[in-house]
């Protein structure tokens, strides 16, 4: 349980870097990827996920995500003894993740004046706020990344001799690509929520609001998205 504890949470992490880190490089004032726009982000995200992916799918099957994990022990594809390890390991890893970006962009904090887009850099935020259509937002890119995830699939003895993890990647950065307008895409709790509590907590000049009011959408509507994917992704593929 310790190994597939601490593939969750360095998988986690491995996310949060290339992807936290590609958004700090965008938008963070004086960097070299300052104003690089949007496919520098979602090519982090999507890099992120594939060698995360490579990296813990033979250890824990590479969930890295609680709306994978409640998904896929909904429909009975996973204990749910292991749920609460997995979605701790999990969120303790976003969680490092992005404070190892802060740290990483520390001289870029007090040089870039905008407080919002500190908090892209951790966690996401609506581009039209209107709470019902922004969590359907997240339920519709969620329920794509489990039911065409687990589609792919990502077992623990070919993961890392197959295509799995690419096509993940793939997944990840269409995602980005055709649904992160709305919401920033969000479709892990863990990815937002960790990253928002580092966001409340480090000592970031000029940082503004976390914007807890908005918190609860990129987390209910991706655990709703995940659990109705899995659904179906059983009903088709499992009978």
């Amino acid at each position: 349980m310790t190994a597939k504890f601490l593939a969750e949470m360095i998988g986690t992490m491995i996310i949060l870097l290339f992807g936290s880190g590609g958004v700090a490089n965008v938008l963070l004032s004086k960097t070299k990827g300052n104003n690089g726009g949007t496919f520098m982000i979602t090519l982090g995200w999507a890099v992120g996920v594939l060698l995360a992916i490579y990296a813990t799918g033979p250890i824990s099957g590479a969930h890295l995500n609680p709306a994978v994990t409640i998904g896929l022990a909904v429909t009975g594809q996973f204990p749910w003894s292991e749920v609460p390890l997995y979605i701790a390991a999990q969120f303790l890893g976003a969680f490092i993740g992005a404070v190892l970006v802060y740290l990483a962009y520390l001289p870029h904090w007090a040089e870039t004046s905008d407080p919002e887009l500190k908090l892209a850099v951790f966690s996401t935020g609506p581009a039209i706020r209107n709470y019902p259509l922004n969590m359907l937002t997240e339920i519709i890119g969620t329920f794509i990344l489990v039911f065409v995830g687990l589609a792919i699939g990502i077992s623990k003895t070919a993961v890392t001799s197959g295509l799995n993890p690419l096509l993940w990647g793939f997944l990840v950065w269409g995602l980005g690509v055709s649904f992160g307008g709305p919401t920033g895409y969000a479709i892990n709790p863990a990815r937002d929520l960790g990253p928002r509590i580092a966001h409340f907590l480090l000592p970031i000049p000029g940082k503004g609001s976390s914007d807890w009011g908005y918190s609860w959408v990129p987390v209910v509507g991706p655990i709703i998205g995940g659990i109705l994917g899995a659904i179906v992704y059983k009903m088709v593929y499992m009978g």
